[in-house]
């Protein structure tokens, strides 16, 4: 197997810096399907073959690769760039390399970093490239001796519980070594609070390039689940742990530039007519992006209107965007918008590229996004939100994968072999869940009849 060969004297400037600060391992990280990071150790010195071939991986082992058991194309390779090697702190000694898949030598189109890759690549095009900021939300979580799952914090019980400055002291630990492991690692961390749930906590980024950022929460994940571990805690993106309080969400605040200038911004000061179209291709292909934003079973019981702790979910059900209005799928705000529909589970890759494919969509056909929607959307009653002619998002995975097959342009954006693989997986978890006999039909139905 080879690669493209790195300029030596740049692999071993980056080596020794790195061996300066204590590094002698690498953790080299890719990101399968499910958006879960995966890699493998290598020494130091083996830096070169790194980011020239790339550590080996057996392709059948890999959620969504689809790659055969035999032949050269049964081998993933994956591969970093020196640009992207970060020391871990909570790790002594070891340094992250973000990775992508290669396959018999090429880009293989089935890595959901190249498929944001190619996406950007479309952006690039046009001279534009994409920011994002991204929230995620999370859970603090352990598992009790029969089985069931609680908050980490067993005093974390506020009736409303956002904001609280409680828990945060007692979470100083983990939360206070994330964030110096993350701006360590190059983060930009603007903010941390306690979110609207109980055990729920959320860390919001500085805008970045859209590859970067995505990057930026692979790291995220790592460090959290790690550090959490330390404390005996559980780090969770689970999308809905509780049925009576709010989900994590994954929002997306989103830009478009041109150089230095913001491709949303208008010259009256509103939105621009490409900004618009943009976000009207993010609500046509809501329903296919639904899979990608909201991939798991349980991503569906954060998606509903209803009564929660904090008073709502705060998880749109409605396809509409709105300024400043968090009840709707897009919230705009001025040069930006809020995707709200991604959850924690999210795979920020594939999140992302099909967005992009969304928008650019829109603007190639200029889509009307249709009027403003200034109204609380959670407050209209169902009749009202149908005469206006509103969409709703699809009610569970099933539904949303349905849609996700029929849609040619979000499928393109993923590619003939991650299309296929995504569908084909989602629909067997949507399977054995609709097959599952819960504890609550039991006890609805065992003795009913």
């Amino acid at each position: 197997m080879t690669g493209v060969p790195a300029d030596p004297a740049a692999v071993a400037a980056r080596r020794e810096a790195l061996a300066a600060q204590g590094v002698h391992t690498l953790l080299v990280q890719f990101t399968d399907l499910h958006g879960t990071p995966k890699g493998k150790w290598v020494p130091l010195d083996r830096l070169d073959s790194v980011v020239t071939t790339g550590a080996g991986f057996a392709g059948p082992s890999i959620w969504g690769t689809a790659l055969p058991r035999t032949g050269p194309r049964s081998e993933y390779y994956a591969r970093g760039g020196l640009d992207r090697i970060e020391v871990l702190p909570w790790n002594p000694g070891v340094a992250r390399v973000v990775a992508s898949g290669y396959v018999d030598g090429q880009p293989f189109d089935a890595c959901p970093r190249q498929v944001l890759l190619r996406a950007t690549a479309r952006l690039a095009e046009r001279g534009w490239a994409m920011r994002t900021g991204l929230e995620p939300e999370f859970f603090l979580l352990k598992r009790l001796p029969d089985g069931r799952w609680r908050p980490f914090d067993d005093l974390d019980r506020l009736d409303k519980p956002s904001y609280d400055l409680k828990s945060l002291p007692r979470q100083s630990r983990f939360l206070q070594g994330l964030r110096e492991a993350l701006e360590a690692m190059g983060l930009d961390v603007e903010q941390i609070d306690h979110e609207d749930a109980h055990g729920q906590y959320e860390v919001n980024f500085g805008h970045d390039e859209a590859l970067r950022s995505a990057d930026h929460l692979m790291g995220f994940k790592l460090a959290a689940h790690a550090l959490a571990e330390h404390e005996g805690a559980v780090f969770s993106m689970m999308p809905k742990p509780f049925a009576d309080q709010p989900g994590s969400g994954l929002h997306a605040h989103v830009s478009l530039w041109e150089a230095d200038r913001c491709v949303f911004d208008g010259s009256d000061g509103g939105w621009s007519a490409v900004g618009r179209h943009f976000v009207a291709g993010v609500l046509f292909h809501a329903a296919a992006l639904s899979a990608i934003a909201a991939p798991t079973v349980n991503s569906y019981k954060r998606l509903t209107v209803g009564e929660s702790l904090s008073g709502t979910t705060w998880a749109p059900a409605f396809v509409a965007h709105g300024p400043n209005n968090r009840t709707a799928l897009v919230r705009t705000l001025p040069g930006r918008f809020e995707w709200r529909l991604p959850d924690a589970s999210a795979n920020p890759y594939l999140a992302l590229a099909a967005l992009i494919a969304a928008g650019l969509d829109g603007i190639d056909r200029q889509l009307d996004p249709g009027p403003d929607c200034a109204d609380d959307l959670f407050a209209l009653p169902l009749d009202e939100i149908r005469r206006r002619g509103i969409a709703l998002l699809p009610q569970h995975l099933g539904e949303a994968v349905d849609a996700l097959e029929r849609d040619e342009v979000i499928g393109g954006a993923l590619g003939e072999t991650l299309h296929r693989e995504f569908i084909r997986l989602k629909r067997a978890e949507w399977t054995e869940y609709a097959r599952h006999v819960s504890e609550w039909e039991l006890d609805r139905y065992a003795a009913a009849f």
